[in-house]
This record gives C-alpha cells, sequence and structure tokens, in this order.
C-alpha cells in the first residue's frame, strides 16, 4: 500500500510519462495493465504513486514504485533499495502480513494496496486486538526468515479497515536462509520496535517480559544509535537534502512553523494547521487549513504571506469554520493530511460520530487540491 501516511520528502522534478522514462518492457507491462491514481510520494529514491493494476483477475487498487525519476547520484543506491523490497515482498507472498507483490520489472514494481490507516493517523489508543495481530505478523515474518529492519517508522505500521495489522515499505528488508546471529539481532529490534508503539498507545497492556525487552537495547542497536545513525543522518539530511518527518519533507519541517507565525498573526485567523502532500509539479506541497469565520479571507492571507518575504506561501489555503480536533483541544492532523492528500477514503473510519461526519463534509466540499484525482468518493461522509 502506502497511505496518507507515506512519506512526502524531497521535492524532484515532475515524472514523465511511463513509455517515455522506463525501461521498455516495464513500460510496455505498465502502459497495458496501469491507471493512474494519487501521488503519494516522491524523494530522491523513488516515485510512489496508487492507482489500479489490471491482473489475472480483474482490476485491483494497488501502489506502483518506479525508479525513472531518480537523479544519477543516488541511483545506484534507490536500486539497491528497490532490490531488497523485491526480493522481501517476493518472500512474503501468502502471509498476509502487508501488500502482495503483484508485478515487479527491472526499476517498477506494484505491490497490492492495504485498505488502512498509517499507525500515526489510525492512533489505535487501547486497542489490544491491533497489537496482538501485530505481534502475530512479526511471527510470520520470522518464520519466513524476513527481518522488516524499518518498523520504529509509524508509517511503516498500517491498521488495516478489518482491525488487523499490517507492515509496509519493505526498502530495508533483510531476508535469511538460517537463523543466525545477525538475524536474531535484527529479529528482536523489530519486535522491540512494535513495544514501543504498544507503549505510546496501550502502556497498560505491556506485559513484565515486553517492559524487559523494552529496557534492553541490543549491542547492535547501541552501536548503530552511537555511530551509523550519525552517519547516516549526515548523509541523507546533508548530502541528499532528506528530511522525514512523518512524510513532510524539509518544508514542513522548516517552513511550516514560520507560515504558521505569520498566520495567526491576521486578527481574523483563530487558529491554523499546516500539513504537506505530494505534488506532481513540485514534489512537496503545503496545505494550510485556517480557522476564521471569513470565507474571503484566503487572498488576504496570501497576499501577507507574500509581502512578508518569508518562506514560499503554501499552495493551498483553505478557510474553514472550525478545525477538527482531539479529546485534548488539537488539531487532528492526521485528517487533515488525508483531506490534502485526496485519500478520502480512508477517512470514513476515522469518523466517530455525526457530528465529524457532518463538519468533514464541510471540509471535503470546499477542498482545493484537486489536482490528484480517484474514484474514492462513493466512500465519502454524507452527513
Amino acid at each position: 500500500m502506502s497511505i496518507a501516511g507515506s512519506p512526502i520528502t524531497c521535492a524532484w522534478p515532475p515524472p514523465r510519462e511511463l513509455s517515455m522514462s522506463l525501461p521498455k518492457d516495464d513500460a510496455a507491462a505498465l502502459s497495458a495493465r496501469w491507471t493512474e491514481g494519487v501521488l503519494l510520494k516522491r524523494d530522491v529514491f523513488s516515485t510512489v504513486e496508487r492507482g489500479r493494476f489490471r491482473g489475472e483477475n480483474g482490476e485491483v487498487d494497488a501502489v506502483l514504485r518506479r525508479l525513472d525519476e531518480v537523479p544519477w547520484w543516488s541511483f545506484l543506491l534507490a536500486r539497491h533499495l528497490f532490490a531488497r523490497e523485491k526480493h522481501a515482498l517476493a518472500r512474503a507472498k501468502g502471509l498476509d502480513v502487508g501488500p502482495e507483490l503483484l508485478w515487479a520489472g527491472q526499476r517498477a514494481l506494484v505491490r497490492g494496496f492495504v485498505d488502512g490507516a498509517a499507525l500515526h493517523l489510525a492512533k489505535p489508543h487501547g486497542d489490544l486486538a491491533y497489537f496482538r495481530s501485530a505481534k502475530a505478523a512479526l511471527r510470520r515474518l520470522r518464520r519466513a526468515g524476513i527481518c522488516h529492519n524499518d518498523l520504529a517508522k509509524e508509517q511503516n505500521w498500517l491498521v488495516g479497515r478489518d482491525g488487523r495489522a499490517y507492515v509496509t515499505d519493505f526498502q530495508l528488508a533483510a531476508c535469511f536462509a538460517h537463523r543466525g546471529r545477525l538475524y536474531r539481532i535484527l529479529a528482536y529490534e523489530d519486535l522491540r520496535h512494535l513495544l514501543k508503539h504498544k507503549r505510546s498507545y496501550a502502556p497498560e497492556a505491556l506485559t513484565p517480559r515486553e517492559r524487559k525487552i523494552l529496557a534492553k537495547k541490543s549491542f547492535a542497536a547501541s552501536l548503530w544509535l552511537a555511530t551509523g545513525k550519525k552517519v547516516y543522518r549526515a548523509i541523507t539530511r546533508g548530502l541528499f537534502n532528506f528530511t522525514d518527518r512523518e512524510g513532510g519533507g524539509r518544508r514542513l519541517v522548516n517552513d511550516a512553523p514560520v507560515l504558521t507565525a505569520l498566520i495567526r498573526k491576521n486578527p481574523a485567523v483563530r487558529d491554523t494547521a499546516i500539513v504537506a502532500f505530494a505534488d506532481r509539479r513540485s514534489g512537496v506541497g503545503l496545505y494550510a487549513f485556517v480557522e476564521a469565520d471569513q470565507a474571503t479571507l484566503e487572498g488576504q492571507l496570501r497576499n501577507e504571506l507574500t509581502a512578508a518575504k518569508g518562506p514560499k506561501p503554501p499552495e493551498h489555503i483553505q478557510v474553514v469554520h472550525a478545525l477538527p480536533r482531539d479529546t485534548s483541544g488539537k488539531p487532528r492532523t492526521e485528517i487533515l493530511q488525508l483531506v490534502a492528500m485526496n485519500q478520502l477514503d480512508l477517512i470514513e473510519p476515522m469518523m466517530k460520530n455525526d457530528q465529524d461526519r457532518a463538519f468533514l463534509k464541510d471540509i471535503l466540499e470546499q477542498r482545493k487540491n484537486l489536482r490528484d484525482r480517484f474514484n474514492f468518493e462513493a466512500d465519502l461522509p454524507t452527513g
């Protein structure tokens, strides 16, 4: 899959047509079977989009990863990550722990779409069944000799519409023929990262053994934190100019706080929340939801942001009567993120009551990002 929580990272030129940029065999296969949908992620390692894939049993929702727009200076690493994902997905076929590998070529692959939301969007507080399902998924991966190696990211854990746990994004996965020491260390770290998420959402359910695992990092993990992770950050954030805070990239990390402060200076604004979305033209776009009563405020805010000569103004500014909020009063950015990315079919399971649905309907009807469209409207809330 990957959904709203999918990373949106470094800006890069928009993708060309498949037939122009992929190897001939890849382009020929995809042009006959792939229908473009919503752009989920673009960075220096790949382009990922959601669409429809025609297989032997008809069309299904699917996710395409393609390397045709990867810059030359990151291509070797991108191809290595691509190969790891392809190998791991092939080995995981039939395990029902994540997306199925539907098709793979030289520089593109298609995996199935998991109908669910990323962990940091779904926020399964107190959901013990979910974490039991997650441990079962890890056991199946372990029996197949697969270590995911990137489960510290909440984006890579999905809460399925069926309530079960799934994992996605196998670019760092390692496959083992034998359960040697390295395999045991990596499998232990996968479990420890799952338990960190359980501690965030269901801390009261942690067992004494699980608390002991959380308290004890493997030697390899400790060494990585002390040495390798610093090198990794220096390369990705320095050389590759790559930042990934819940899929937002550098604009969300650096520009959004400045823009938020500037917007709140307007006396008509009660509050604002800014989220990022993948954009086919600019790579990463910003979408500002502004809580105010003046529907005509957008133009005024855009002029003020331009005159401030600070960061580039958001690509979209939408004035709403009220922002969706959680029980503590904070804006529900996970909902706004899905609106900005046009992942509308994933929103309905997150609505708690009729008031939420009525409010969301108002936001959806006025949404600004209509460039990436897909046939999701059948599942929209109706009030």
